[in-house]
């Protein structure tokens, strides 16, 4: 285990906010007719917020998991009100995790954009799934599926050993 590990607190707390959003998007999704024009989409209040989750999901793949801002949320006001972790853990699995909720979401809007019926409501229920999951089970998808990818070594195994113990 590395010393410079993440609190497996802060995934759990950001993907309870996410899990929250993505409920959210489902039942705007479900209210609102599909536009019948790509302008009319892109101003749907579900393509907005799962936008925004989207880009989320982005930031938190791109500029890793420390950087998140559900994580600076959590360091800053939880984090402090908390006993100090038992252990900690790698980030590596759970930024990739990130990068799988991207594409999960980007294909979705992608899919939203091009008049798919439902892509949104699919895509946002997928993502809850994975997001449940991890908030009230801590049993991370995406990081699971990192782990599997490393064990066969399709990607680099860095951490993949100490985070198989988590």
């Amino acid at each position: 285990m590395t010393a410079t590990g993440i609190d497996p607190r802060s995934p759990r707390f950001g993907a309870g906010i996410t899990a929250v959003l993505l409920l959210v998007v489902i039942a705007l999704a479900l209210a609102t007719p599909l536009g019948s024009t790509i302008g009319a989409r892109l101003v749907e209040p579900a393509f907005i917020v799962f936008a925004v989750i989207s880009a989320l999901f982005a930031w938190g793949a791109f500029a890793g998991i420390r950087r998140h801002p559900y994580g600076v949320l959590f360091r800053r006001l939880i984090r402090p009100r908390l006993a100090p972790p038992t252990e900690l853990e790698d980030p590596t699995p759970p930024t990739f995790a990130q990068g799988v909720g991207f594409i999960i979401t980007f294909v979705g809007l992608a899919l939203h954009l091009a008049g798919v019926p439902f892509a949104i409501v699919v895509a946002a229920s997928a993502a809850f799934v994975a997001a449940f999951l991890n908030s009230v089970f801590g049993y991370c998808l995406g990081c699971q599926i990192y782990l599997a990818l490393a064990r066969t070594g399709i990607i680099g195994k860095r951490g993949a050993s100490e985070a198989s113990s988590a």
